[in-house]
């Protein structure tokens, strides 16, 4: 069985940044697993801009952004693997690959970074009824046709979901040609970045027709046409408000879900709200030497933020396999989301090893304007911020310091709340 320091599973934008980081701190025996047949991951068919503004003060293509790290682990030497699976990670740190042209590896780790990314929702999780024609394809598989295999799924479109790969291939395919009928989305405000409402559906009269979904796909071979409805406040189709529109295609935007298959088979713990893992202000998991970043941890807006939160990984990672870890399971501070938080990264803070600032990432569950978001040290108020609206498909943050320890008694639960004006 082959040693390495740091083995990371992923080459798309969070393994690359997490392997520059470690690398640049000092871990020369890296390797990096990617399961497609070139590093950048879902970048590579991401040819909009848009991408860079924070990490590189400039807008870039998604292929250009990848290119940034793909260059920059090869000046650093840093060893990859390509068209390689991962079938399996223990606890106890040890890795097995399949590759083709290698057969069955074995790999056993001083630490490991998960860095899969996620993956869209299927059809089959929407419960929707109607045959299984052709012409119906997941809003990532339409963009991958167009960008990178150079094939029009279709000409006349139905959009279900407005997450922002929706909301972008509204776009796309309305510049290939076809005709993008309608964008339903079930909920009562769109998934999707405000930037990108603007951008891909009002600039191209693309209408958006909110608490709305498709109860019906008809057509046998082909999709002939879908049929949406308005929905209650319980998301149940109302009768009598179904509307018939003629298509040839139908695009699924309807969530992301990190791609954690091998985080559970080595048990690591799992947040029930973000389907990623619980991790503490190192980004490591339950498993000690085992850390997370990126979209396997909590589907991000920005890919700078999950280069950011990787090289923050990276650094943990390096530092784990130069001196261990300190970290005390009694030693944490659960972070509690209520009153319209749903969820934060992380879910919980060791005082002792927190860095001078940390970047506390949330969501909300609905959208609340003119609200105060707060942070708390048990009862007390240490932060409170402002905020004209958030919204779910919109990503909030805010900073911890490490004096706000040093200068307020230990808390025993630190809370994340909106109170509402």
């Amino acid at each position: 069985m082959d040693k390495k320091s740091l083995i990371i599973i992923g080459g798309g934008p969070a393994g690359l940044a997490a392997a520059v980081a470690a690398k640049e701190n000092g871990i020369d025996d890296i390797l990096i697993v990617e399961r497609d047949d070139r590093l950048g991951g879902i970048l590579n068919q991401c040819i909009h801009n848009g991408f860079g503004l924070h990490t590189f003060k400039e807008e870039l293509t998604g292929p250009e952004y990848a290119a940034r790290f793909e260059k920059r682990v090869k000046e650093l030497e840093i060893p990859y693997v390509l068209n390689t699976m991962v079938i399996n990670v223990s606890p106890e740190k040890q890795v097995t690959l399949m590759s083709r042209d290698r057969g069955i590896e074995n790999f056993r780790a001083d630490a490991i970074i998960l860095a899969m990314g996620c993956r869209e929702r299927p059809r089959g999780a929407l419960n929707i009824p109607g045959f299984r024609p052709a012409g119906i394809y997941t809003a990532g598989t339409a963009q991958r046709m167009v960008n990178i295999e150079g094939v029009m799924p279709g000409r006349e479109v139905v959009i279900l979901g407005s997450g922002d790969i929706g909301l972008i291939m509204a776009r796309r395919m309305t510049l290939e040609g076809a005709k993008v009928k309608v964008v339903a989305e079930l909920m009562p405000y769109s998934g999707g970045l405000k930037r990108n409402i603007v951008q891909c559906l009002n600039d191209f009269d693309i209408p958006l027709m909110l608490s709305h979904t498709v109860v019906d796909i008809k057509g046998k071979e082909r999709v002939e046409s879908v049929t949406i409805a308005a929905v209650d406040e319980k998301n149940v189709p109302i009768p009598g408000t179904e509307e018939e529109i003629p298509c040839d295609t139908l695009l699924l935007s309807c969530g992301l879900l990190p791609e954690n298959e091998l985080s559970r088979e080595m048990n690591v713990t799992i947040s029930p709200v973000t389907g990623g893992p619980v991790v503490d202000n190192n980004l490591a998991t339950n498993i000690d030497g085992v850390f997370a970043c990126g979209n396997v941890l909590h589907v991000h807006d920005l890919v700078d933020y999950v280069s950011e939160e990787a090289s923050a990984a990276g650094l943990h990672a390096a530092e784990y396999i130069k001196n261990g870890t300190d970290a005390k399971e009694s030693s944490y501070i659960d972070i509690i989301a209520t009153d319209g938080a749903r969820y934060t990264v992380p879910a919980k803070i060791d005082p002792d090893t927190l860095s001078d600032r940390l970047t506390l990432r949330f969501r909300v569950g609905r959208v609340i304007k003119k609200c105060t978001v707060q942070l708390l040290f048990d009862d007390k108020v240490i932060v409170s911020k402002k905020r004209p609206v958030v919204a779910p498909g919109e990503m909030e943050e805010l900073l911890i310091l490490k004096k706000y320890f040093e200068e307020n008694e230990r808390p025993k639960t630190i809370t994340v709340r909106i109170e509402e004006s």
